[in-house]
């Protein structure tokens, strides 16, 4: 089985100053652990997907969160030093689990993927729920601590604590 880099959410809404949900400056620390993961992956050939949040304006999240990542919107765009390649698959999502809802499940097991490594913004909200999912659905899972991050230090930790004790991902710290 293979391995599969899973990007979740380096969107300009969350990831620029100015952007509706903005995860602060801890989410832009982790472009830096991500690019090099995303090269190392390209370079081994092993598969990258981008996991994007992506709504209509009409969306049901809006009730608890502010609009954002609307289809058709800048905001809804990976940022620009993670931008993916050619042939890289991008999976858009309307809730917080990658898997909710989308082709990531059969995307993954057509290209013969067992183990996730995910990285992306937020610990305790995408990340944490598309890692539940992965693991509901027999796939390993890893989360190196330093590419992922959330606005909220205190979710943060807990979601690795969660994730790393009830889970059974591995956390790489």
């Amino acid at each position: 089985m293979r391995k599969a880099l899973v990007v979740i959410d380096m969107l300009r809404d969350f990831m620029s100053e100015g952007g509706a949900l903005y995860c602060g400056p801890e989410a832009r620390r982790v472009v830096g652990p991500i690019r090099g993961k995303l090269e190392a992956f390209r370079e081994a050939g092993d598969p990258v997907i981008f996991v994007c949040d992506r709504h209509r304006p009409e969306d049901a999240e809006f009730d608890v969160f502010p609009l954002h990542c609307v289809e058709g919107t800048p905001g809804a765009e990976v940022i620009g030093e993670l931008e993916p390649r050619e042939g890289e698959v991008i999976v858009t999502k309307r809730r917080y689990s990658g898997f909710f809802g989308t082709d990531l499940d059969i995307t993954l097991r057509e290209l013969e993927v067992g183990e996730l490594v995910l990285v992306g913004v937020c610990t305790d909200i995408c990340v944490l729920y598309t890692a539940a999912d992965a693991r509901n659905l027999g796939y390993s899972v890893t989360v190196p601590a330093d590419c992922v991050a959330s606005f909220d230090d205190e979710a943060h930790e807990f979601a690795l604590r969660a994730m790393e004790r009830t889970l059974g991902v591995k956390v790489a710290r």
